[in-house]
């Protein structure tokens, strides 16, 4: 059933490919000037996602996360699909990349979807290395050398917080989650032409003040994906990641987050209903919908035998113990 003068309702959007040096890019939600979703189902069909946003703000991002990103949505999603190696490459954080760039910075997630057998990426150092050094490595090309290298399998996941080096490389494809800036510095390309066969512009004095040198024990998210139950695989300062794998209906009530959600369908098609509305939406394999604040208490309904769909939202329901500690502090 379907109210197509509801203003608030799952929204779907129109393709939005890119195609790279090393691949593809879909770029499933997006409110980034240049690249914004447009929508593609219901009232506010061919309208760009940032317009629907700004007339709803409050009722689509939820009231602290319009109050905190003044109105503006703060996450990308998108389908990574590397055919070669990505560029070796790091983002700036929030004070950096506004400082720079007058725009957000970029941490971000990876959810690896396929990867060929032996395939591997680049995320964090191996061993401790100094400005100087790296600067040598990026110059005579050894800078992987310095790299941890992960080998990947299907259901992997990787938190990468601004400042840490990284680099999707050749037969994996994954859904990324990050914060909603562009704003990339290349390191190293492997001195290979762009798709105009010149060069592709390097960043490395940028790339030098925005790295962590540090080396941490470990890279890979750990999370343990559980048959018909909520998998709480990741909370971080600028989103959180559920990942829901279901074999029949599943009710997510979720309004207490006060934030929009973005869910990303990732293996099976599936039906998502909104309960109060009764809206139902199909959400296809590889397709990503954004749920309104407003209405996040809804259903996952495999159209098949099973659904697996990631969420990405922002955590604005405070624990127990930040509440207790919030009391402490004022009394």
């Amino acid at each position: 059933m379907n109210h197509n003068s509801n203003k608030l309702y799952p929204m779907l959007f129109k393709p939005n490919r890119k195609t790279l040096v090393w691949g593809t890019e879909d770029w499933t939600v997006s409110a980034v000037a240049g690249s914004e979703s447009i929508v593609d189902n219901g009232a506010w069909v061919n309208h760009p996602l940032p317009e629907v946003v700004s007339q709803y703000p409050q009722e689509i991002l939820g009231k602290q996360v319009a109050l905190q990103y003044h109105n503006q949505l703060p996450l990308l999603t998108k389908i990574i699909d590397a055919r070669l190696d990505l560029s070796i490459q790091v983002h700036p954080n929030d004070e950096m990349a506004m400082r720079e760039h007058h725009k957000m910075g970029k941490s971000e997630m990876w959810y690896v979807l396929d990867a060929e057998p032996c395939s591997y990426l680049y995320a964090g150092f191996k061993e401790r290395v100094t400005p100087y050094e790296y600067k040598k490595r990026v110059d005579d090309g050894s800078i992987t050398d310095v790299l941890a290298r992960h080998e990947v399998h299907a259901g992997d996941i990787f938190y990468l917080p601004a400042g840490r080096v990284h680099a999707i490389c050749g037969g994996i494809k994954l859904a990324e989650v990050q914060q909603s800036s562009d704003v990339t510095y290349r390191i190293f390309d492997y001195n290979r032409p762009g798709l105009d066969g010149r060069p592709r512009e390097l960043h490395t004095e940028l790339a030098a003040k925005a790295i962590d040198y540090e080396v941490y024990p470990e890279y890979r998210t750990e999370h343990q994906e559980t048959l018909d139950e909520r998998d709480k695989c990741l909370d971080t300062p600028y989103f959180s990641i559920r990942i829901i794998e279901a074999s029949q209906p599943f009710h997510r009530n979720v309004v207490k987050y006060d934030s929009f959600f973005i869910l990303m369908n990732l293996r099976g098609d599936s039906i998502i209903r909104i309960r109060s509305t009764k809206d139902e939406v199909k959400l296809p394999e590889g397709v990503s919908c954004l749920i309104p604040a407003a209405i996040a208490d809804y259903d996952i309904i495999p159209v098949h035998d099973t659904t697996k769909v990631l969420e990405a939202f922002i955590n604005n329901r405070k624990s127990l113990k930040s509440l207790i500690s919030d009391f402490l502090h004022w009394t």
